[in-house]
């Protein structure tokens, strides 16, 4: 998502490096370009001329910064101005003093309420916490049989019954008292259209349960249209924030850019891919930076540190340090990147990464013949490659499905990170440091 609208900008941005000084001139024209590529990215029109007007009182009625160039101006000033319209700031949740802390899921149906239930149970997991599913959606097929699939796989129960949507809500947070769970999740029935049957059962859930959070799961691909069914929902439900699902599609953003603006309700999660662990806590300067080709190093830091142990981490620093990482290490480093999400996504979080690189198609089928490669390897041979001679590379790339070819550049392309991993200033002093722990370690356990 905003491929298109980062494309433009980073246009507009490219041609005012060059210029001395901002004038009057230079302003008027930038607005104009940001002005047609927030429209073409489907941003609400009056969102747009809100916008617009204060990037313009901010860039020629306040004096302008001498360390600055008029590029820079112009980045700072629309980075300051994405990070207000997408939220300002990532939404803080608290919990109730009295469990169980109540979340309801409102939304139309294809937006992906039930996938997006059990991913946000799998996200409350990963905060310590013990959440229940409540399957209230009984309009759709399969609906609750779908939520328990996804319940076992995340290992978090689902409670349902066909007593009805209220009465299930109803029971499910007695039910939660009951076994201690401090965290309820309603997943609620959708139709294909706004109908007052849907916003009235929907509101009577809402009436029996009192959720602590209503949270409204909207498309990124529907457009303005998932502004206007916003309005429709916080005139019913008064939201508490937005789930925006296939961010990862080819979505302009307009949903994005809007929905906070004109509701008045910040975008609270995002799932950014079909994966359950595909789905974070929305941060809307981290998207400005992703927007503005800044990166956003701050998430791909976070995904890391769900994926990889520090210790881990510590242990490779200090074999990359010595001149000692292996392909095996290599391995272990490559599969724990494919767990952080797709590669094209952890690519456009990467600063200052160029437009011909973000825009590959990039997939998770690009590493697999390396991963093949490195398989077919002997343990000895990941340890020492120097010992992978003619007849072996023919074996590995037998072994692999590859070629003699793919085997040589791998091991050109390992060769050539080993060198550089030596010379990164830096990692020598973080062996040492990770080496003084392990000795601290030791001598406070023979105390």
């Amino acid at each position: 998502m905003f491929e298109a609208l980062s494309d433009r900008l980073d246009g507009i941005f490219t041609r005012l490096r060059g210029r001395g000084r901002l004038g009057q001139e230079d302003v008027d024209e930038a607005l104009r370009e940001i002005r047609l590529a927030l429209l073409q990215a489907d941003v609400n029109l009056l969102v747009v001329r809100d916008v617009i007007a204060r990037l313009r009182a901010e860039l020629v009625g306040a004096e302008l910064s001498q360390s600055l160039s008029p590029g820079q101006q112009v980045v700072k000033a629309v980075n300051s101005e994405m990070v207000r319209i997408l939220g300002g700031t990532a939404l803080r949740l608290t919990y109730a003093s009295r469990p169980p802390t109540v979340v309801l899921l409102a939304g139309l149906q294809g937006a992906g309420k039930t996938t997006n239930a059990a991913k946000l149970a799998r996200w409350f997991k990963q905060q310590g916490r013990n959440p229940l599913l409540v399957g209230a959606d009984l309009q759709r097929p399969a609906a609750v049989e779908q939520l328990r699939v996804l319940g076992r796989q995340i290992g978090v129960p689902v409670f349902s019954e066909d007593s009805g949507p209220v009465m299930v809500a109803k029971k499910g947070l007695a039910e939660a008292v009951r076994v201690g769970r401090d965290v309820l999740i309603v997943d609620t029935a959708g139709r294909l259209h706004i109908d007052t049957e849907m916003m009235d059962q929907v509101r009577e859930i809402s009436e029996t349960v009192q959720p602590h959070y209503t949270f409204l799961v909207i498309d990124a691909m529907t457009g303005q249209d998932a502004v206007t069914t916003a309005e429709a929902f916080h005139k019913t439900l008064q939201l508490d924030g937005v789930i925006l699902t296939k961010v990862d599609g080819d979505a302009r953003g307009g949903a994005a850019l809007s929905v906070k603006e004109v509701v008045g309700k910040p975008i609270a999660f995002a799932s950014t891919g079909e994966k359950l662990e595909d789905f974070e806590l929305f941060h809307p300067d981290r998207m400005a930076g992703r927007i503005l080709g800044m990166g956003d190093v701050l998430t791909l830091i976070d995904r890391a540190e769900h994926v990889i142990k520090r210790d881990d981490a510590e242990k490779a620093v200090a074999r990359m340090a010595e001149g000692r990482f292996t392909l095996e290490d290599f391995l272990e480093q490559l599969q724990a990147v494919k767990k952080m999400g797709p590669l094209s996504g952890l690519i456009g979080m990467l600063p200052m990464v160029p437009k011909e690189v973000k825009n590959m198609q990039l997939d998770d089928a690009m590493l697999k013949p390396v991963e093949a490669i490195i398989h077919s390897m002997t343990p000895t041979e990941r340890a020492d490659p120097s010992l992978i001679n003619g007849s072996r590379r023919s074996r590995i790339a037998a072994g692999s499905g590859t070629t003699v070819q793919a085997v040589n550049d791998l091991l050109e392309r390992f060769k050539q990170v080993q060198a550089y991993m030596r010379q990164v200033p830096g990692l020598a002093g973080m062996s040492r440091r990770s080496a003084g722990k392990k000795a601290a370690a030791k001598r406070k356990k023979r105390r």
